[in-house]
């Protein structure tokens, strides 16, 4: 049995989680209109944040729920963009304790009777220690109308005393009744650059040893997710059993080398079909998932595309130099048209191989498909042979 003072262990997602706004990272513009409000006292009834999943949505409204409830060290501070995490406040609504910030979780309360029960009964009522009471709802398109419109003339016309502050993913889905009586917030997906420096201080913090490919596979999978990336930075070092490199990180993400899906493509456009069968094989040996694999060509047929419009779109920092000269000649070589046609073809084959009872037999399929059609005539070489004719 461990010591009963041994403290458990916490995911890094949790441990690294922003305390205050100068922690939240990529979301300059909308720290600043914060910091703004709070300096001019104009600080909104109701706070609307929106933004894809794991960019801070939550944390922001437990931040500011704190900048509004922190006294400071010495008791007699007032609302703030820095909250000083030391008084009694900051500690209870970081530790989820505080009884004058109510969480709720619009997905599992989405009825009327849930609003009422939370929010209206208890809304009148002066905070019982707190500078102001705060209604943190997340999810909050999951509400019935019925909710929402329970919610509208509370909303409206708060008590000087309440505050709300919304969190969602799905903004379209929140009536615009509602939008209109908040400040909204559009969170933006966190740049790449940033995230790398977030994940490497992390790693370092943790005492891990990981490469800067790994860190740059783990950015790129987690899509501008800060907090998808930490808790795969957490599985990477603990799979790499604190030294983690990138072809770590890719068996644990059913990836393949990107090298090798460069060849697989230079293959397919080459219309080498056994070479590309036989590159599909290895890497479906070496551990790759299929469907894996034509993501990952879909994802390269994006990317030559667009660096063949917008050069500049090659200084990718996940992007490697090697990968990022290759991608630039390809670009250079291909013409537009061949890239689309392989870009639809891609799409297709996805759903084929998602739904396929064997996801090997599809992908081999679709690159045989891919392989046939790349040595076809372009139209303009159709003509020219009709007119020679």
């Amino acid at each position: 049995m461990s010591a009963p003072n041994e403290q458990a262990y916490q995911v890094l997602a949790r441990k690294y989680r922003p305390e205050t706004f100068a922690d939240l990272v990529g979301q300059e513009a909308m720290v600043r209109t914060l910091r703004n409000a709070f300096a001019a006292d104009r600080i909104a009834q109701a706070f609307m944040m929106t933004g894809i999943r794991g960019v801070g949505k939550t944390t922001t409204a437990r931040i500011i729920a704190k900048g509004l409830n922190c006294i400071g060290p010495d008791g007699t501070g007032g609302p703030t963009t820095e909250p000083c995490g030391v008084c009694e406040h900051c500690r209870a609504i970081a530790e989820g304790r505080h009884v004058d910030v109510m969480e709720m979780d619009a997905a599992s309360n989405t009825g009327i009777d849930n609003i009422r029960e939370a929010i209206i009964s208890s809304v009148s009522y002066a905070p019982t220690s707190a500078r102001y009471k705060i209604y943190i709802i997340d999810e909050v398109h999951m509400l019935s109308r019925s909710a929402f419109n329970a919610l509208l003339k509370t909303l409206e016309e708060p008590p000087a005393h309440v505050k709300f502050i919304f969190a969602t993913t799905e903004i379209r889905k929140v009536p615009v009744t509602v939008l209109s009586r908040c400040q909204r917030f559009d969170l933006r997906r966190i740049e790449p650059e940033d995230m790398m420096a977030m994940l490497r201080r992390i790693a370092e913090a943790e005492g891990a040893q990981i490469s800067d490919e790994a860190l740059a596979l783990i950015t790129r999978a987690a899509e501008g997710s800060a907090r998808d990336a930490q808790s795969l930075l957490d599985q990477a070092i603990s799979h790499g059993a604190g030294e983690t490199s990138a072809e770590q990180v890719r068996a644990m993400l059913g990836l393949a080398d990107r090298g090798r899906v460069l060849d697989l493509f230079d293959m397919i456009l080459k219309g080498d079909a056994a070479g590309a069968l036989s590159e599909l094989s290895h890497q479906y040996a070496d551990g790759a998932d299929p469907l894996a694999v034509l993501r990952d060509l879909a994802e390269v047929t994006h990317w030559v595309s667009v660096v063949k419009i917008t050069p500049e779109a090659a200084q990718d920092p996940t992007v490697s130099p090697d990968e990022r000269a290759r991608g630039q000649a390809m670009a250079e070589a291909l013409p537009v048209r061949v890239l689309s046609r392989m870009w639809q073809m891609l799409l297709k084959a996805l759903e084929e191989v998602a739904q396929a009872p064997n996801a090997m037999m599809a992908a081999e399929m679709a690159i045989i498909r891919l392989t046939h059609v790349a040595d076809l005539p372009s139209p303009e070489e159709l003509v020219r042979k009709l007119a020679e004719t």
